[in-house]
């Protein structure tokens, strides 16, 4: 059994193994670029966990994890085009480097190198493991889409079960199929690869609810991000979302006129109508929520628990950090 970190570095050395052609260059210099601003690669090393869990890790399971790990940067290179964002991890996008049409096709051709990279696998697994990736993508785009829904409505209009079919179709599903693509070449049964599934799932929306948390109530220096910027930038929230919910008619006022505007003092007069309603004791709840869901789906996959010993390693580090 491996730990997190180690699976990080295999993944590392698999994954640097993973070229594309020199040319053109125009093409695969944005792919390669996108690819060097490494974030912790959590999708990949699930689906190693997922395999690791019930049975050594093969070659195959490295090559869907590099796929899963492509995919996601696709959707990254494409919602930074949608939302027109500057930065990614701190240095420009690949549209903002390059061009928009070079970033486009930058990320339509790492789509299709995953899909190559799933057609090598044992015919064994390959029917089960493109119907889950497929299915999975299919829901990715969809979150997006319901995410461009949402910012053109008015925030009270958005309903709070929307907004969590949003977090789980855009963010949660891959986490969750990462993990159960992983079990599934690992040998798993149905029903065990479907509890991983939504462990990850559930683990996946916990985790949401503790970035929105940190945003508005975590320590800046630890965080690494402006204090508030959910709330200078407008976009809505669990907490914006339950906020409206809980507030008085005055206050809900307050909070939506808040939103559209730059006042200076806004971050402050947010957080005021926040710490009324209790907002932080409520989606501290939420998450814990999530995660005890989450949780009793693990407790239910059929391995001895010494094996679990790394996903809930994992799961304590990802809904406890403060950065």
């Amino acid at each position: 059994m491996f730990s997190f970190q180690q699976l990080q570095d295999k993944f590392a050395d698999s994954f640097g193994q993973v070229h594309f052609p020199s040319l053109p260059v125009s093409l695969y210099e944005p792919a390669r670029y996108m690819l060097s601003i490494k974030g912790k690669r959590i999708r990949p090393v699930l689906c190693l966990m997922g395999n690791d869990l019930f049975d050594n890790i093969g070659e195959d399971s490295f090559r869907v994890a590099a796929a899963i790990e492509l995919f996601h940067n696709f959707t990254l290179i494409h919602d930074d085009i949608l939302d027109k964002a500057p930065l990614r991890r701190g240095v420009p996008t690949v549209h903002t480097r390059f061009n928009l049409p070079s970033a486009l096709l930058a990320g339509d051709s790492m789509l299709i190198h995953a899909y190559e990279l799933i057609n090598r696998i044992d015919k064994i697994y390959l029917s089960r493991i493109l119907s889950i990736f497929n299915k999975t993508a299919i829901k990715v785009c969809e979150g997006q889409q319901l995410d461009m829904d949402f910012e053109q409505m008015e925030a009270d209009n958005i309903p709070m079960s929307g907004y969590l079919e949003m977090i789980e179709l855009k963010t949660s599903v891959l986490l969750a199929a990462s993990l159960k693509m992983g079990a599934i070449m690992g040998g798993a049964s149905e029903r065990n690869a479907n509890h991983l599934y939504e462990f990850g799932k559930y683990i996946g929306m916990a985790f949401q609810v503790q970035d929105d948390l940190l945003d508005a109530f975590g320590d800046p220096r630890k965080f690494g991000k402006q204090h508030g910027g959910d709330i200078l930038t407008g976009k809505k929230t669990f907490l914006l979302l339950k906020a409206l919910e809980l507030c008085n008619p005055g206050q809900k006022h307050a909070l939506l006129s808040l939103m559209k505007t730059d006042l200076p003092d806004r971050l402050e007069k947010v957080m005021q109508i926040y710490a009324s309603c209790e907002i932080d004791k409520w989606a501290s709840r939420e998450k814990e929520r999530f995660a005890d869901i989450a949780l009793a789906n693990l407790d239910q996959v059929a391995v001895l628990s010494a094996r679990k010993h790394y996903l809930l390693e994992l799961a304590s580090i990802l809904l406890d950090r403060q950065a």
